[in-house]
């Protein structure tokens, strides 16, 4: 016979095991050592926001052994980049970007901690302030020009606009970074190495006793290749810095570009931040090839949306060629006044996230997340292109209608959670206030003095929107247009006419 004492012991003991017990956020079934990695297909935002439908705004998965928290809402955003920020603000050790950014000294991949703190500071304060920005807008100008007269040398043929816009995002970052254009065939042939390397599937941080497999398959060979290469051609760039005559020194004085600024920090022992050679070399690499990859992705998948969407675009070329007057150029100073360029250029990033993925994080303790209990040294992947279609967010979510951003107040610091194009929280990007103008001086320039016709008699409804998947999503296919001198300025009827017949 059971005394009173053993059932109070059982029942005592169940509740204290029913407190212990953690609430795991749902996941789906994994199989043995791969986990749901064979669920990520070759576009993994497409798979995951599918996954989420079904499994919830908060999901678990376990890429090989790595147990990885998938973020599908705008409040689940909220919860990591703000509430709890602080928790969820590191990165995890990767193999690939330790191989191409010296250890990861990186402001976009470093872990959480002082050296990262002192490094973000150094390039908000010293690169990216508003007045640096500010002073790069001549070479903005310049290369813009450049381009438009290089599309005016090309009506009538056919270009490929990827091409283009890499070639002058490169142009103006390369000016800005390294104070000179690079270009031909080993610099190209280098960036294109060190892209095709980053994007890569790195088994080893996944499953680290496969970790063999990448150095089979070469991937790991291919990363170090690329990464001493690359190093060569920056220790050159800083050479020819170092070794600047005085002339040379004061007269660029006034136009110093990113490796001057980080080399005369390194001289100044006043900050109280050492800046190693290699976080140098890191800095300028992430600015040259995120800064180059990002803003030439958003500039193509804009001007897309635009020749898909004529009204879009007959809007946009009114509003281009009330602003500029006549003038040869629009500048900088008229794009403050061009509100539907700044809502195209917001509804295409929300569309078109250029990493759709935002850059992993890893908690950095045990925190509680919407009734979740969520262990330190989970890796966390926020989905910011399926908050971006989010149909409880955005109404017809995938259509193209950049009126949505007129009259609100969604701006770039990263503090809206449903439009997330550069992160939010302490590891939201630097770089938005440099790549913005590059982007919305190019696009203002080129509807204004073109049209774009489709090759080969398309129609627009025709043009191939697939993505391709990598360190950033690209049209899977190029977009190759036909420039032609935009028609002559529409009357004040002419526009009101239009207007009136594409709303």
């Amino acid at each position: 016979m059971h005394s009173h004492s053993d059932f109070y012991f059982c029942f005592k003991w169940i509740s204290f095991d029913y407190k212990n017990r953690k609430n795991i956020p749902p996941s789906p079934r994994k199989l043995p050592i791969i986990g749901n990695l064979h669920q990520l297909g070759s576009n993994p935002n497409r798979s995951l926001q599918i996954l989420s439908q079904k499994y919830g705004q908060i999901m678990l998965l376990h890429l090989g052994s790595i147990p990885t928290l998938v973020a599908s809402s705008a409040e689940a955003a909220k919860e990591i980049l703000k509430t709890h920020d602080l928790s969820f603000c590191s990165r995890p050790s990767l193999t690939v970007p330790n191989i191409l950014l010296y250890g990861s000294k990186s402001v976009l991949f470093a872990p959480y901690g002082e050296y990262w703190r002192q490094l973000k500071s150094l390039v908000v304060l010293k690169l990216l302030s508003n007045t640096r920005v500010k002073s790069y807008e001549k070479v903005r100008e310049d290369e813009t020009t450049l381009m438009i007269q290089m599309l005016g040398e090309s009506c009538g043929t056919i270009v490929d606009m990827g091409v283009l816009f890499s070639s002058l995002t490169n142009n103006i970052i390369s000016r800005i970074a390294l104070g000179r254009k690079v270009d031909g065939p080993r610099y190209n042939n280098l960036v294109s190495a060190w892209m095709e390397a980053f994007s890569v599937f790195d088994v080893g941080s996944y499953i680290p006793w496969l970790s063999w497999v990448d150095r089979v398959i070469g991937s790991v060979g291919r990363a170090k290749k690329v990464a001493r290469e690359f190093d060569e051609f920056l220790d050159e760039i800083i050479e020819e810095h170092v070794n600047k005559n005085e002339e040379e020194a004061a007269k660029s004085n006034e136009e110093e570009d990113f490796v001057d600024i980080l080399l005369g920090l390194q001289k100044d022992d006043t900050s109280g931040f050492a800046l190693g050679r290699d976080s140098l070399k890191a800095l300028v690499m992430e600015a040259f090839v995120a800064g180059t990859e990002t803003t030439q992705t958003t500039l193509v998948w804009t001007m897309s949306e635009l020749i898909k969407n004529p009204r879009v675009m007959n809007k946009l070329q009114l509003e281009a060629r009330e602003i500029a007057m006549g003038k040869d150029m629009i500048s900088e100073e008229d794009l403050e006044r061009m509100p539907y360029l700044k809502a195209v250029l917001k509804e295409s990033l929300r569309l078109h996230t250029p990493a759709p993925l935002l850059v992993p994080r890893i908690t950095i303790q045990d925190v509680e997340l919407m009734g979740y209990d969520v262990a330190g040294g989970t890796h966390v992947i926020i989905n910011a292109w399926a908050i971006g279609r989010d149909p409880a967010l955005w109404e017809e979510s995938n259509e193209f209608r950049p009126e949505r951003f007129l009259n609100n107040s969604i701006n770039y610091q990263g503090l809206q959670f449903e439009w997330l194009p550069f992160g939010g929280g302490r590891r939201s990007c630097p770089g938005v206030q440099f790549s913005v103008p590059v982007i919305e001086l190019a696009l203002a320039n080129i509807v204004y003095k073109f049209d774009m016709m489709l090759p080969y008699g398309m129609k627009n409804e025709d043009l191939d929107m697939k993505e391709a998947f990598g360190l950033t999503i690209n049209m899977k296919s190029a977009l190759l247009v036909t420039p032609c001198p935009a028609n002559p300025p529409l009357t004040a009827f002419g526009d009101w006419l239009v207007d009136s017949f594409y709303d």
